[in-house]
């Protein structure tokens, strides 16, 4: 019963229903944590999660995809090497942002930050469980676009044996691709970033499972 209650509250919450409009983020941000996804529908290599209906990966590639809900591109990004070597993380609060909080969970830690962009346009920043999203949007979808982020980061449950086994052939640790999820991006260089990810034109199925 608990676990219907649960998974209905997420699907109220990610069907954009004007509740999450008047909600504050703190509101949302301890419901995603709280109400976790037990069940995950894309499979990679090391690492599954749960993609929300609405959503549509758009492209694919090593352990950095693209995900689009037809409106804002979403950047994911899953440091496996930070989660198999159990990067200890602190972050310190932005008073300069739009808005700054960290977040703690069952071991878990992370942060939120905002910040202004262009164009009336804001940089949204979510690290945590050892992945990260970046989003550029409107502060009227701000709420949606982070309950849609946080419901893929704490669904994200990683493959210990697997992860081992890649990393103990040092392919990801010599990719020129890696990308610090801790860092705090910012506006000042998020686009040279997200301009070399947009280089890739694959498509990937929504329903997609290794």
């Amino acid at each position: 019963m608990k676990k219907i209650f649960l998974l209905g509250a997420i699907f109220l919450v990610l069907t954009g229903c004007t509740s999450i409009q008047n909600s504050s983020l703190e509101a949302i941000l301890n419901n995603s944590l709280n109400s976790k996804v037990d069940t995950t529908n894309v499979n990679r290599l090391g690492y599954q999660y749960y993609l929300p209906r609405g959503l549509i990966i758009q492209t694919s590639k090593d352990f950095n995809e693209i995900i689009t809900d037809q409106k804002y591109l979403y950047y994911l990004y899953v440091d496996v090497v930070s989660y198999n070597s159990q990067v200890g993380f602190t972050y310190h609060i932005n008073d300069a942002a739009y808005y700054s909080t960290s977040l703690n969970y069952q071991g878990k830690n992370g942060y939120l930050e905002i910040n202004n962009y262009e164009n009336d346009q804001y940089l949204i920043e979510i690290m945590y469980n050892y992945a990260k999203i970046e989003v550029v949007a409107y502060e009227s979808d701000i709420n949606l676009v982070v309950a849609y982020a946080m419901s893929i980061l704490s669904s994200i449950t990683y493959n210990d044996s697997v992860i081992e086994n890649y990393l103990g052939d040092d392919v990801f640790l010599s990719s020129e691709e890696n990308y610090d999820i801790f860092e705090i991006v910012g506006s000042d260089n998020y686009l040279e970033f997200t301009d070399e990810e947009e280089e890739t034109d694959e498509i990937i199925d929504p329903d997609y499972v290794n």
